[in-house]
């Protein structure tokens, strides 16, 4: 199969308008069949109240997703064929906030694609899904991001295989108009990493007018510590925290991570099937006069887990002064989210569940859900993400009735 850069020109062009190729019909009718359209929301489940303020801007990657599911993953030279196969939305930031947007916020994306048919299509499942696609750059020729995802149905695992998109993205392509109509009204700014130079300018406006940030840092990327230093929130991959802060334990890592960035209320770090752990700051001054130290603590919150439990819990440590050897001391909570238990027979692939894992913590920000409600429900979104091939064939919209006993 010849690849898009194969058969497009690669160059810059001009920069139109996403508005403009709506109008296009999408060419291929295997895509057609994957799009999102929204529905009318039954009468029955109306009494879930959405947030007041429900807007919130996303930047960085959108894309396209061909997800091809084998019996196994081949050895070399191997030929086998697919046992499914879809084309889907991709990249971070289109899959964290098409799940916002099913759970009922308002997303804004700024990103960039190109004027291809891959593009087109990008724009039009977002916009179906109700994402304002109106500050996403078109570039005139080129081509839009892809990737190439083998899901291994024995092991439930996948391997991705990424084309970036040409020519990138750079902080000109976006104006000033549109820097800040995009941030007008917007209750929290998401970053996914990428587009780092574009990222730099729009976190820097939302700095300024003091919109909270939440940073997703799945690893460790070029102007990725610039965008920590203006964040509110970081929610981290498993190896994350201690690459960046070099610490010898996870729950360690996690409080380096507030004593680096002092503007973070709370870091979250997703564990796939173990969950998560999240450490918020606290500043309330009546705390135990008592040091407790943070691995400890997370040995005894895990021994307080239902073994039996298939629905996503949390199990909360007290407000404390909480200290890691060798890096200091900070007054918070710790907190263990666990996850769903998926049988084997539903597990389909795991692809995007952390995108949905983020685009529930921002609906949760936007609701201002405790932290206690907040790891529970997101654990639930990401767990009915992973019952469907690719990243959002799975998301759930917020009237799904396995959603309602964590949003009631």
């Amino acid at each position: 199969m010849a690849t898009l850069g194969q058969l497009l020109p690669s160059c810059g062009g001009t920069v139109l308008n996403s508005r403009t190729l709506l109008t296009s019909p999408f060419p291929s009718p295997a895509r057609t069949r994957n799009f999102r359209v929204k529905m009318s929301i039954p009468a029955t489940q109306a009494s879930i109240v959405l947030p007041e303020n429900r807007i919130i801007l996303g930047c960085g990657s959108v894309g396209v997703d061909f997800l091809a599911a084998v019996a196994s993953y081949p050895n070399p030279d191997d030929k086998i064929r697919s046992t499914s196969f879809q084309v889907q939305g991709g990249g971070n930031a289109g899959n964290s906030l098409t799940c916002a947007a099913r759970l009922g916020l308002t997303p804004r994306i700024i990103s960039k694609i190109s004027n291809d048919s891959q593009g087109k299509g990008i724009l039009e499942e977002l916009e179906a899904d109700g994402v304002d696609s109106s500050f996403i750059v078109v570039s005139d020729g080129g081509n839009s991001p892809f990737t190439y995802i083998i899901v291994d149905n024995q092991t439930k695992t996948r391997t991705c295989i990424h084309t970036p998109g040409y020519p990138p993205m750079i902080p000109t392509d976006l104006s000033q108009s549109n820097l800040l109509s995009s941030l007008d009204g917007a209750k929290l700014v998401y970053f996914d990493g990428r587009l780092h130079e574009t990222a730099a300018v729009v976190a820097e406006e939302a700095n300024r007018r003091g919109i909270p940030i939440l940073i997703d840092a799945e690893r460790k990327r070029e102007g990725l510590d610039h965008l920590l230093s203006f964040a509110s929130y970081v929610v981290c991959s498993t190896k994350f925290p201690q690459n960046w802060t070099e610490a010898s334990s996870i729950p360690s890592a996690l409080l380096s991570m507030l004593l680096r960035l002092p503007k973070v209320k709370f870091v979250i770090v997703t564990l796939g099937e173990d969950g998560c752990l999240m450490l918020q700051r606290t500043e309330i001054d009546n705390l135990d006069p008592e040091e407790r130290d943070v691995d400890d603590l997370f040995e005894k919150l895990k021994q307080k887990k239902d073994t039996n439990a298939t629905s996503p819990a949390c199990i909360s440590s007290n407000v404390a002064k909480l200290h890691a050897k060798g890096i200091g001391t900070i007054s918070g909570k710790l907190l263990v989210g666990t996850a769903e238990s998926i049988p084997q027979t539903e597990l389909v692939d795991t692809t995007g569940a952390g995108d949905a894992f983020i685009g529930a913590v921002l609906y949760s920000i936007c609701a201002n859900m405790p932290p206690e409600k907040m790891l529970p429900f997101a654990a639930q979104v990401a767990a009915i993400k992973c019952r469907a091939l690719g990243a959002r064939a799975g998301l759930p919209h917020y009237t799904d009735p396995r959603l309602t006993p964590f949003l009631v």
